[in-house]
């Protein structure tokens, strides 16, 4: 396994080794000890989540105030453009973004710690998106920040509108949401 710390170091693009051949391939998607010495952290996850989306969906940018969720994310089908947001205030990195391909073929997976707010696109037809949280859905503590905020200025690799959620056309721009101290 290659861990790459991103221009957000806490943020941690990993590359799993896979096996491959005629048949098919083979990979371990997750180890704990793995995933703590590549990350530097002793995270424990509580839940995992599977969700399918069409072409040009957006979801994010989410993340909740309260049980904030780290998230192991990844793409079993398909392909996206995963976005991750520092939204810690105390950060030196506070309101910058980093972003990677996730799909099928390259296998990767993201790190996105708790304190930040994340989203992706589906740039393939569709996209199944699996993602391990390090505490529980709590839609009362839910918040989203705006896709196109343009404080932001996130380069989604998408031409034309995204298709959203009634929930993320709702999002907030970065200095009005609440985010963490």
């Amino acid at each position: 396994m290659k861990a790459t710390r991103l221009a957000i170091p806490d943020v941690v693009l990993i590359e799993p080794k896979v096996f491959g051949d005629a048949r098919g391939f083979f990979f371990e998607s997750f180890n704990q000890k793995t995933f703590n010495e590549a990350t530097g952290t002793n995270h424990q996850f509580v839940q995992d989540n599977h969700s399918r989306s069409s072409q040009g969906v957006l979801r994010g940018l989410h993340y909740q105030i309260q049980q904030p969720q780290g998230k192991l994310v990844r793409v079993a089908r398909g392909k996206v453009w995963d976005v991750a947001v520092d939204i810690r205030k105390s950060s030196p990195t506070f309101g910058q973004w980093v972003g990677a391909e996730l799909s099928e073929d390259n296998q990767h997976q993201l790190w996105v710690p708790p304190g930040f707010a994340h989203g992706f696109v589906v740039l393939s037809e569709s996209a199944d998106f699996l993602y391990k949280t390090t505490d529980y859905y709590a839609p009362e503590h839910e918040r989203c920040i705006a896709w196109n905020d343009p404080q932001l200025a996130i380069r989604w690799p998408y031409e034309g509108e995204p298709r959203l959620s009634a929930k993320d056309t709702q999002g907030l721009t970065l200095a009005a949401a609440e985010v963490f101290v």
